[in-house]
């Protein structure tokens, strides 16, 4: 076969705005085991939604956009229903950046021989595809980026909104960009944070830039982007959390209540908190380690948290299209905190 034939079916993104799962999930709300988790998960982000005090950060790790949930992002950031993301730099760049791009991701198999898919330049990311030659058009438009601004460090967000501007600026991207994480969060003023950016095929564009550079470069301040999350929660007291996946996007923002605690500023425990996670307690990792045991830390109050075992293609869009249907979002107005550090920066410039 001929790599045409093997990436001809693109993923496509499910939309949550076309089927109302309100109903479903009030009755499973009835049964048991992760029906009932699922319910009740579904229930605490239609609070937050509700509290209209509360900041919502998403954290989102694994392969999600990859795998058709990119629609599910936007949707919550047009409504407003989210207003910070927390992300592994996989999903916002080689993933989301990527289709932005006009790229596509292709449905496969698992059962596929990889040694002829590497030959092709495909790369698998279990029943998915991706062609080699268009990531690496994706890695040299990050280095693109790169040339185009100062050179000095910068904390992802401020990294990102640069990607968000690129896509703004270029007509060529009018179509392919309108279901874009990055681009949307660009518009609305949603900060979007990859405290691990230079895992994902932004890394291979900054190694580009650097070592092709001569004097200033474009480096990553992953410590800026813990003080500016830290600045987030000491401007909004109450906050809450839908994290899918867990790893580094997970602590960090579990963690800005802490900081917040070293800077000696009055920021409580996030007042909500939902996780959508395969990962296994028992072991101690990171991913499986329960919102109960956050609380021992200091970051996660346990009156409105649920954890849902559940693969996040399956959870991720009823649990959002359950709020979403719910509409309690529409009293909620855009907090643009992007905003936030715009203003620092004017001040700090006077």
């Amino acid at each position: 076969m001929e790599k045409k034939d093997i990436l001809k079916t693109p993923v496509e993104h499910i939309d949550i705005t076309r089927f109302d799962v309100t109903g479903m999930i009030d009755e499973m709300g009835k049964m048991a085991f992760q029906a009932r988790n699922l319910n009740r998960a579904s229930r605490i982000f239609d609070m937050m939604q509700k509290d209209k005090d509360a900041v919502v950060f998403l954290t989102l790790a694994g392969s999600l956009i990859s795998a058709g949930l990119k629609k599910v992002v936007t949707t919550m950031i047009e409504h407003n229903m989210i207003d910070a993301i927390v992300s592994t730099g996989a999903n916002i760049v080689d993933q989301d950046f990527f289709e932005a791009l006009g790229f596509k991701h292709y449905q496969g198999t698992p059962f596929s021989d990889d040694n002829e898919l590497r030959e092709m330049m495909i790369d698998r990311i279990y029943d998915t595809y991706i062609d080699e030659e268009d990531l690496r058009v994706c890695d040299e438009t990050v280095a693109k980026i790169c040339e185009m601004i100062e050179k000095r460090p910068y904390s992802s967000r401020e990294f990102i909104r640069e990607m968000g501007r690129y896509l703004d600026e270029n007509a060529e991207y009018s179509e392919s960009r309108r279901d874009s994480i990055v681009y949307n969060a660009y518009v609305k003023g949603v900060p979007i944070f990859c405290p691990a950016f230079s895992d994902s095929s932004a890394g291979f564009g900054l190694v580009y830039h650097q070592y092709h550079s001569r004097g200033a470069k474009v480096t990553l301040d992953s410590a800026a982007d813990f003080l500016e999350l830290t600045e987030i929660k000491i401007a909004n007291k109450e906050s809450g959390i839908f994290m899918i996946g867990g790893g580094v996007p997970k602590n960090f923002v579990q963690d800005i209540v802490v900081a917040s605690e070293i800077l000696e500023k009055d920021a409580p425990m996030h007042k909500y908190a939902i996780q959508i996670t395969v990962a296994d307690e028992r072991d101690g990792g990171l991913s499986g380690s329960t919102l109960r045991e956050a609380s021992s830390w200091g970051k996660v109050e346990t009156t409105y948290e649920q954890m849902v075992f559940a693969e996040a293609t399956l959870a991720f869009p009823l649990i959002a299209g359950y709020a979403y249907h719910k509409k309690n979002w529409k009293d909620r107005t855009e907090r643009r905190l992007n905003e936030l550090f715009e203003k620092e920066a004017v001040l700090e410039k006077a």
